[in-house]
């Protein structure tokens, strides 16, 4: 990894001191530096697209280049603020991209939701034409990149891309950080919602950690992972997938087993309860107030009344964050058949509750088993 220190110095060198993005795992040496290091000149956004814009009210406010830090997939929520937005063609806004690159080759052959997405990155950043280099784990190149990087964007206005391959802006593993903010831990919540749901309940568990537990918790119940949707990739948009289904599937309990980071990314998906009529729908935010995938860099999760927000959008709630398992179970109850889309903010601490193994299993033979479970009436119907 490169030396965090000195990037930073290279950096400020330059005139770039303003830091904006979404925390990612092969960046997190870079963005545990800023947290640490940087203050409020360090802004952990809701998405990459957010980020892109406050960047660029930054240089309209103070004509000095920010950078902003994203993975890969985030560039998908970018490219609308950099095509419309930041080209030259448009407001013209200069800005460092610095891009974690997942999926780079044959990196990650367990984690197909990369593969595509770490093909196209370079193509990606061409298509907008934004130049860019391939980071090295090197620190003299590094700042020779810098340098340029920075003139390109003075000289054009345009922005510059910074791609990291792996082991390039982060170490190799990543810490546990517990803490104890609430009793809960996110597995520990998961697993008082299977207790206390319907045996066919479905769930969507979001990008990250719910994902990996949810896979774990079935194997060590010794339960069936064909009522289980497991959202690997496409951060943020777990909900909206059972909403989908729950909206085909009116007999079923549907669970979108959230991340409050996740959550906040696409939060505009929660409004869509307020014109469907979806009572087998529930969405529970498992809220530990970071990134913690990536890092453990905090997000505004437990800053924000999500119930509040919940309400507004025209949830059923029980009126109250529940921080221990009695509280849940207690939501749970009022809520699982209380004739309307439901919402639970559920306040869980970091970490997780035990050491897991990375989650291996085929994604076409998962989602083909929870798609044959969610029509086994229909094809019933079709041999008769």
């Amino acid at each position: 990894m490169l030396n965090q220190e000195k990037v930073f110095e290279e950096l400020v060198k330059h005139g770039v001191t303003f830091f904006t993005g979404v925390p990612d795992s092969y960046l997190n040496g870079f963005c545990n530096y800023a947290l640490d290091n940087c203050g409020n000149r360090n802004i952990i956004t809701a998405n990459e697209g957010n980020a892109i814009a406050i960047a660029s009210g930054h240089y309209f406010a103070s004509k000095e280049i920010s950078l902003v830090y994203m993975q890969n997939s985030g560039l998908g929520n970018a490219v609308n603020p950099l095509v419309s937005l930041v080209d030259k063609d448009v407001f013209a806004v200069p800005m460092l991209l610095l891009v974690g690159w997942r999926g780079q080759g044959n990196t990650e052959p367990n984690h197909p939701q990369h593969k595509l997405q770490g093909e196209i990155t370079p193509r990606l950043l061409e298509i907008m034409h934004i130049p860019y280099t391939i980071l090295e784990d090197d620190d003299k190149k590094f700042a020779n990149t810098v340098e340029k990087a920075v003139k390109y964007c003075k000289e054009n206005r345009q922005p510059y891309g910074l791609i990291a391959p792996k082991g390039v802006m982060a170490a190799n593993d990543k810490p546990n950080n517990m803490d104890r903010t609430y009793p809960m831990s996110r597995e520990e919540a998961m697993e008082v919602i299977l207790n206390n749901m319907p045996g066919d309940t479905i769930y969507s568990a979001t990008t990250g950690r719910a994902t990996r537990e949810l896979f774990f918790l079935r194997e060590k119940r010794s339960e069936t992972k064909a009522h289980d949707f497991l959202n690997v990739g496409s951060m943020g948009h777990a909900s909206s997938v059972a909403l989908g289904i729950a909206l085909e599937k009116p007999e079923r309990k549907v669970v979108a087993l959230d991340g409050d980071s996740a959550c906040m990314m696409h939060m505009g998906a929660m409004t869509m309860v307020s014109k469907l009529d979806v009572p087998n729908f529930m969405h529970v935010v498992l809220n530990n107030g970071s990134h913690e995938s990536v890092g453990g860099q905090p997000s505004a999760g437990h800053k924000v009344d999500f119930t509040k927000i919940a309400e507004a959008c025209d949830y059923a709630t029980v009126g109250h964050p529940v921080t221990t398992e009695v509280e849940l179970m207690e939501a749970l109850e009022v809520l699982r058949n209380c004739g309307k889309a439901s919402f639970i903010d559920c306040r869980i601490h970091k970490g997780l509750s035990r050491k897991l193994p990375p989650v291996i299993f085929d994604h076409r033979e998962v989602i083909d088993a929870l798609i044959d479970n969610l029509n086994e009436s229909r094809i019933t119907m079709d041999k008769k």
